[in-house]
């Protein structure tokens, strides 16, 4: 079982952590399949409900939290059943607004394993403006059960009432839907041809800046992040985030990283290279490697 969770395994029953011990090695991420749940909750004697909210003390495990010290854990639920992990990410010395919500952690967890709907957010503190107007983003947004300890479940429409969102914009095809758009790519390096395939999955129907990034640690393993644009703008994921989340919940660490890359395209209105390359430089001694890129057409 990896080292960051010895602590809170042993806030759960026995019986529940017997059963989920096996799957705390040293390749968790976070990621807990429909069938593993129902095992889970068959082996715990409990309710869904109350094994579900039982794992938070897990996910808020993954956080990195050196600034606010204060540790948030999320899951959500995909519509395939699947648990998603996620917690928040404080970049040491840098702006607050470099930080990831756990909610976005969790959801960008899912994104990135391929979930198009979330029905459920399980969070162990509620969740703050910021994160709520996030939620809103996403496809169904307002009909998304929110769980917290002690409370009523509750749809976010309950907890953003007159939300703003993507239709308000005209936007059709919200956070999470699929969506491809094709780029064009004349490099055969592998990590750059990672980045913009993952680009042409990312959601920035606001800016038109599609970017991604990947990180790629020693060993070659690569961790991605997509670029989320938000309706309200400010609560819009950065690709580098979504990666570094990405990274910590895979049990990796950042001294581990020895090259980045960002791609983004040509015709967007805004650039994330300077905000990618202050996330970087905060946490590892190398560049960022930046690579803008023609949209297909047709």
């Amino acid at each position: 079982m990896q080292n960051r969770f010895l602590d809170s395994i042993t806030q759960l029953d026995k019986p529940l952590a017997t059963a989920l011990v096996p799957l705390l090695d040293e390749q968790f991420c976070g990621h807990i399949t429909a069938e593993q749940f129902q095992s889970l909750v068959k082996a715990s004697g409990q309710t869904e409900q109350q094994v579900v909210m039982a794992l938070l003390p897990i996910a808020a495990s993954l956080a990195i939290a050196p600034i606010s010290e204060f540790y948030v854990g999320a899951i959500v639920k995909g519509a395939s059943g699947d648990l998603y992990m996620g917690a928040n990410l404080e970049l040491p010395g840098e702006a607050l607004f470099h930080s990831v919500h756990a909610e976005q952690s969790a959801i960008s967890h899912a994104w990135l394993s391929g979930e198009t709907e979330i029905l459920d957010i399980i969070i162990n503190y509620s969740p703050c403006g910021h994160c709520r107007q996030f939620m809103n983003e996403l496809f169904n947004g307002s009909k998304i059960k929110i769980h917290l300890p002690q409370q009523e479940i509750q749809t976010l429409a309950h907890y953003l009432p007159y939300g703003f969102s993507p239709a308000d914009l005209g936007i059709t095809v919200p956070l999470l839907c699929k969506r491809e758009q094709e780029f064009c790519c004349d490099s055969d390096d592998p990590m750059i041809i990672e980045a913009i395939d993952q680009m042409g999955l990312s959601y920035a129907p606001y800016t038109n800046c599609n970017a991604a990034v990947v990180l790629e640690t020693n060993d070659g393993a690569t961790f991605c992040g997509r670029y989320a644009e938000n309706a309200a703008f400010n609560p819009s994921m950065q690709p580098m985030q979504m990666a570094l989340s990405n990274l910590i919940r895979n049990n990796r660490q950042y001294s581990e990283i020895k090259r980045a890359v960002l791609a983004e395209s040509s015709v967007g209105k805004i650039s994330l290279v300077g905000a990618a390359m202050d996330a970087l430089h905060a946490i590892a001694p190398i560049e960022l490697q930046h690579v803008v890129v023609e949209p297909l057409l047709g």
